[in-house]
């Protein structure tokens, strides 16, 4: 290990920044979550082992489990309540038995992941955050091509339902973990 080399007044430079944990990289965390979301998204119910072992796998890679769980928190019960919401509402219907099945639960913990990691840009930029809200509600018509979900209303209803609501939503979420994260 290399010593401190001094400064040129002679003082001793400051000891260099501990390294940043993997799961804090954007680029780790961004394929991280697009791995999360496939096997959701794809596998549903069928891959509820996987979602529990990729977000293990994350809480391993954090320095603390417990914060991270505690920051995330808001963030996934407000997506899965609104999503919950607009399931009892007939927006839209899953397969499972309940508003929400757990594998879109997971998911709300996992996108909670990427507001202060892979998006946190949006996070110091709210009107880009309600501009990029627009496109982040075809994350839903995704899933719906795919088979994870049925739009009741059809597409062009629930998209001028999700569309609005997102550019609302995600500077809302951007909003909510920043505060989680000073608190932290």
């Amino acid at each position: 290990m290399m010593a401190d080399r001094p400064s040129p007044d002679g003082a001793p430079a400051p000891p260099a920044a501990p390294p940043q944990p993997l799961a804090d990289r954007w680029w780790f965390n961004a394929l991280w979550f697009q791995l999360f979301w496939l096997c959701a998204v794809l596998g549903q119910d069928s891959l509820l082992a996987a979602l529990a072992a990729l977000l293990v796998v994350h809480l391993l890679l954090v320095p603390s489990a417990a914060e991270e769980l505690l920051a995330l928190l808001p963030v996934a019960l407000l997506g899965a309540g609104l999503d919950s919401a607009l399931s009892l509402a007939g927006v839209f219907r899953f397969d499972s038995g309940g508003p929400i099945p757990l594998w879109l639960f997971g998911l709300w913990f996992a996108f909670a992941t990427t507001l202060s990691r892979s998006l946190d840009l949006l996070r110091r930029r709210p009107w880009l955050a309600a501009l990029l809200g627009a496109p982040a509600a075809g994350n839903y018509l995704a899933g719906e091509r795919l088979g994870a979900v049925t739009f009741d209303f059809g597409i062009a209803t629930t998209m001028l339902i999700l569309v609005p609501l997102w550019m609302l939503l995600l500077p809302a979420m951007c909003a909510i973990t920043t505060r989680m994260r000073k608190l932290s």
